[in-house]
């Protein structure tokens, strides 16, 4: 493999200082345009590349930001990471993706390599052990140590950090409230999610549209992933009378619609359906879900935005906030 031509190689080559070489290739307007070409012409010769730790270090930047998620399968993560990168891409940062796996130790191991690195700062959506242990020792650290960081999606108050959030509790409002307009007054609510910070949320909106319709009646299925999720579904819907059901996650929505097919229930003429993000399970399901968009590549560009600023401008004493992504619903034909 050839060796990397340095600064000092084309300078030495060129008879030239590097200074110059340096600002020629910076096409600075003190070195003539006869020079600038010079050395352009023998940089691209070697296809060379300017030192990025060089550069760094000279800056006080890597120009690249840590992003921490706690899955990728998830076409809601999956979304919001094509936001940040595109963000980050077009105001001149690279990112570099760890993922958690629902994983406190990875979590806590991946923020302690990345700040190793020298990344300018973090994105994090929490895993989701992180939030049932309430650990945050190592974001505090960062803290500590004036790193910049955004949270987004799953946030945690203990953390004094710039976040993004989409507006859950309102979003599972305004669902049941759609279930209850059309009709329906026996509604389930469902999820695979319950120990995360926005299935609390969401259900705290459900109670809340409840509370107002006392008319209607709620049943509660919290699941974990370790459950047989779709066998406790079945059995749940087999032995409830309902006529709607709300999963606080796609997961848990797409497994209800079916479930209900197989137990010979009628969407959406028996039972109602709506899900949480608006992925390839809600568009690809039959019928199609109706889902609350959480609009993820909007919010993943969002928390880049707000990172960027903040290194563009560093404060030491600076004053975190929340800002809130509106989610949307997309009635399909789950939904009567």
């Amino acid at each position: 493999m050839r060796k990397k031509v340095t600064l000092k190689q084309l300078a030495r080559e060129l008879n030239l200082s590097i200074s110059t070489v340096s600002k020629s290739l910076k096409n600075d307007p003190e070195i003539s345009e006869k020079t600038i070409n010079r050395v352009h012409e023998l940089a691209s010769f070697y296809n060379y590349k300017p030192n990025a730790l060089a550069v760094s270090l000279k800056s006080n930047k890597t120009k690249t930001i840590g992003i921490i998620l706690p899955e990728i399968l998830n076409h809601f993560f999956a979304k919001a990471l094509y936001g940040i990168e595109q963000e980050a891409s077009n105001n001149g940062y690279k990112i570099v993706t760890c993922i958690t796996n629902e994983s406190y130790k990875k979590e806590v191991e991946y923020v302690e390599m990345l700040n190793y690195s020298s990344v300018d700062g973090f994105i994090v959506a929490l895993s989701q052990e992180t939030q049932v242990l309430n650990k945050f020792d190592h974001y505090q650290a960062l803290k500590r140590e004036n790193v910049p960081v955004v949270m987004f999606d799953r946030v945690s108050e203990e953390i004094d950090c710039d976040k993004v959030i989409v507006d859950d509790k309102e979003a599972s409002k305004n669902a049941i409230e759609y279930l209850i307009n059309t009709g329906c007054k026996k509604i389930a609510v469902i999820t695979t999610i319950s120990d995360l910070s926005v299935a609390k949320l969401r259900l705290e909106g459900v109670k809340e549209a409840i509370d107002i319709n006392a008319e209607v009646t709620l049943i509660e299925l919290p699941l974990r992933d370790s459950q047989n999720v779709e066998a406790e579904i079945e059995k749940f819907l087999n032995n409830n009378d309902l006529d709607a059901v709300l999963g606080l996650d796609e997961t848990a929505a797409a497994i209800s619609i079916n479930m209900s097919h197989k137990l010979g229930y009628k969407i959406p003429e028996d039972i109602s359906v709506i899900g949480f993000t608006d992925g390839l399970l809600s568009k690809h399901s039959y019928p199609k879900l109706t889902t609350v968009s959480q609009h993820a590549e909007e919010l993943g560009a969002k928390a880049a935005q707000i990172l960027l600023n903040q290194l563009d401008d560093f404060e030491e004493k600076h004053i975190s906030k929340t800002e809130v992504v509106k989610t949307s619903l997309i009635v399909r034909d789950s939904t009567n």
